[in-house]
């Protein structure tokens, strides 16, 4: 199974030469570095290394902590290869999900989180029982009393949360968000971003559109992304998909762009549920001749 490497660094005045030369001695032919702190989800690196792995493919790490800095974000990763019908291994640690033996220690790491959160969410619920009866009332008194700063002061710290959850998975909708509004309608777009996404990570229409109103006000996308989406004639339509298909992932192949389509269960042009690389390749040309292509896209198919 072809062995993909990870390796990250904190600082610049850090060097991921030795786990470089881990990852390599692992047996790993490709290796991917990065400078970024692990608290950060969005990382550029991880984030195309987790979108190009296909089905085989074992993403491998030195430690765990390369990798991520909390059980949650951990998981939420092997989600993602898995759903892929991909592995990951780390070096130093007894996982590796393509064993049973991994497989049993993801499951217990899985468990243990589930029973911290259920801990937390009973210690609150005692605590705020006592409180209860000796006469104390939780909450913020400003809140209580419909004070306007505490309000205020609540309404901008949930904005801030919001914001920050967001980041998180801007990686995943940015660019394609940016790239293909206004010209294709927002089904289209959420479908697309939707593709390569497990199932805990997909978006609604209506989600996908608050997050852009937020990123617009805050200046993180131009206003005219939420223009009204143009008249295209249905002759296009498919085009234009696939050619946003094909920009948010240059080096797709075309066998993986059918793969694509049928799980956003797009039909043919025939009205066939099965795709065949050569209509793909097809309307491909036909994207490009109606300029609908990016320009590195187009070059890459000269």
């Amino acid at each position: 199974m072809p062995l993909i490497g990870y390796a990250r660094v904190s600082t610049e005045d850090q060097t991921p030469l030795p786990q470089s030369q881990a990852l390599k001695s692992a047996g790993c032919a490709e290796i991917h570095e990065e400078q970024a702190s692990g608290g950060n989800r969005a990382r550029p690196v991880l984030a195309r290394v987790l979108e190009r792995v296909s089905k085989g493919d074992t993403l491998v790490v030195v430690r765990i902590d390369r990798l991520a800095r909390s059980l949650s974000h951990l998981l939420e990763v092997i989600e993602r290869l898995e759903a892929k019908g991909a592995f990951f291994r780390s070096i130093q640690d007894p996982i590796d999900t393509g064993s049973p033996q991994g497989k049993f220690t993801l499951q217990v790491l899985g468990a243990a989180a589930e029973f911290e959160r259920a801990l937390i969410r009973e210690r609150t619920k005692a605590g705020l029982a006592s409180a209860r009866t000796k006469g104390r009332v939780g909450g913020n008194p400003g809140l209580r009393a419909k004070d306007p700063a505490a309000l205020r002061k609540v309404r901008l710290a949930r904005q801030d949360g919001y914001m920050e959850r967001l980041n998180e998975t801007a990686q995943d909708w940015v660019p394609q968000v940016r790239r293909l509004r206004p010209d294709l309608a927002w089904e289209d777009v959420v479908r697309i971003i939707n593709g390569p996404l497990p199932e805990a990570r997909r978006w609604t229409q209506s989600r996908l559109l608050r997050a852009v109103r937020a990123y617009v006000r805050d200046g993180f996308l131009p206003a005219e992304v939420l223009a009204r989406a143009g008249r295209r004639e249905t002759d296009d339509r498919l085009p234009a998909i696939i050619a946003g298909i094909k920009g948010a992932d240059p080096d797709i192949t075309l066998q993986a762009i059918c793969e694509r389509l049928e799980s956003m269960r797009e039909r043919t042009p025939r009205g066939r549920t099965r795709w065949q690389p050569s209509s793909v390749k097809m309307l491909l040309e036909r994207a490009e001749r109606l300029g609908l292509m990016p320009y590195e896209s187009s070059q890459d198919q000269m």
